[in-house]
């Protein structure tokens, strides 16, 4: 017999890449603690928890543990930190698993689960998210262990900010903005600034899980403000953080907001071994043709950090980065960090004596539409893809279908692809020219739309 106040677990909550909701309506401490006993039956070893700094942490952190215990595994609490601090913990105290409560950029009311192995691999469809969901739906990770797990407290953001000063020189005289976005960066980026030496100046510094500045989300819009500080007072560079600074957004000081494929193109520059690198689809042309230039052996892959990291591991490559201004780095076994990222950047600009946008200007600029969103259920969306790219390659288009359809001419390309986690379908495009993006911009929408239309029709 269901308990009252609880909730049942919802089929929905089961994302690509983790469990997300809204606290109170999809997912609770009820929810929390049978993802405790599942992960737990998994694992069958010592597990990281960390949490961001969302309201509904604490309580579901408490549920998370208790379930992980009563399956019988020891229990590493983190306290409040960054996913990257977690992941970073897992290695670093050698566990069997983690998880990190958190709902990244989502609003405030939101929450929810990254899982992964001590091995790194991200718990994702494909990759063991079904095994969860269908033991915490059906209440089948078994009785309770005889043995109980037992509480561990681990002191991570210290040692992980320690790990960071090791690594990163001082960077005297280096003055950079940053957008904390009231998440989980607040915990260690200006400590460790403060101590490698450079000059700063943040906004939303305060981490208690109202987001009052703007949404854990670092858009254009949101962080506006950043860019005319870095216009303003001269910074170096500026970099905005989302929820749980698993992202950072870089500003330049000519006051331009990088995308994360840009982002990447301007850090190769830091990565002394040869090797792969690694890129989603929505990437554009020029960074193959920079990673080509620096020697590196370019490999486009799927949208979604699941994706990319499994691919960055699995080649051994030297780094790996998405438009969503995600980046993984080989030397962190493949793991995405914005701390690190930003402090990566903050090194190259104290390092070349050259200014940020000197950086940038060398990487070719092509015209690019930023990601257009169409809603279309779930159930017709991948269906919807497939015909989009029928037409495209009847019209003579080359197609890639690795992730959705990328339909390239000569002169540009139109990638449509249903999303991983919302009913929507997703197109961008890039062209040589502007008068050619709009073309191809016109036909994706006009494609998608038509195809969409049609449905109520068949």
């Amino acid at each position: 017999m269901e308990e009252v106040g609880f909730l049942k677990p919802s089929p929905n909550i089961f994302r690509a890449y983790d469990i997300r909701g809204v606290y109170g309506r999809d997912i609770d401490e009820e929810v929390a603690y049978k993802v405790g006993r599942a992960f737990g039956r998994i694992v069958g070893g010592l597990t990281i928890v960390g949490r961001d700094v969302r309201t509904s942490g604490p309580s579901l952190a408490k549920a998370l543990k208790d379930g992980l215990k009563d399956s019988g595994v020891d229990v590493l609490d983190a306290g409040m930190c960054t996913t990257p601090a977690c992941y970073f913990g897992a290695r670093h105290f050698k566990t069997s698993g983690g998880v990190m409560i958190t709902a990244s950029h989502n609003p405030k009311e939101w929450n929810g689960f990254k899982m992964f192995l001590g091995n790194g691999e991200t718990v994702s469809e494909g990759a063991g998210m079904e095994t969860v969901r269908e033991m915490v739906l059906n209440e089948a990770y078994g009785p309770p262990a005889q043995k109980k797990g037992e509480v561990s407290e681990a002191n991570l953001m210290k040692t992980y900010a320690e790990h960071l000063l090791k690594i990163f020189p001082r960077m005297d005289g280096l003055k950079v903005a940053a957008d904390l976005s009231d998440g989980a960066a607040s915990l260690v980026f200006p400590e460790v600034l403060e101590r490698l030496g450079v000059c700063y100046e943040v906004l939303n510094n305060n981490p208690d899980g109202y987001f009052r500045g703007h949404e854990p989300e670092p858009t254009e819009k949101n962080i506006e403000p950043l860019r005319g500080l870095v216009a303003e007072k001269g910074f170096d560079m500026g970099v905005a953080f989302d929820g749980d600074a698993d992202r950072a957004v870089f500003v330049d000081d000519a006051g331009r907001v990088l995308g994360g494929d840009v982002a990447m193109a301007v850090l190769l520059k830091t990565v002394k071994s040869k090797g792969y690198v690694v890129y989603d689809v929505n990437s554009s042309t020029a960074l193959r043709q920079v990673a080509e230039r620096l020697g590196f052996t370019p490999l486009e892959w799927k949208v979604g950090r699941a994706f990319i990291q499994r691919k960055v591991r699995e080649l051994g490559a030297v780094m790996g980065g998405e438009k969503s201004n995600h980046l993984y780095f080989g030397e962190l076994e493949g793991d995405d960090d914005a701390v690190y990222a930003a402090l990566k950047m903050a090194e190259l600009i104290h390092r070349s004596r050259q200014p940020l946008s000197s950086h940038v200007n060398e990487i070719p600029s092509y015209p690019t539409t930023p990601i257009i969103v169409f809603e279309c259920p779930d159930e017709h969306k991948f269906r919807v893809v497939d015909r989009i790219g029928a037409r495209l390659e009847q019209l003579g288009f080359r197609t890639n279908r690795l992730d959705g359809v990328k339909a390239y001419a000569s002169d540009g390309w139109i990638l449509v692809r249903a999303s991983n986690t919302m009913p929507q379908v997703k197109m961008s495009a890039e062209a040589m020219t502007l008068g050619r993006l709009e073309e191809l911009r016109r036909l994706g929408e006009r494609l998608i739309t038509d195809e969409i239309t049609s449905l109520g029709s068949r």
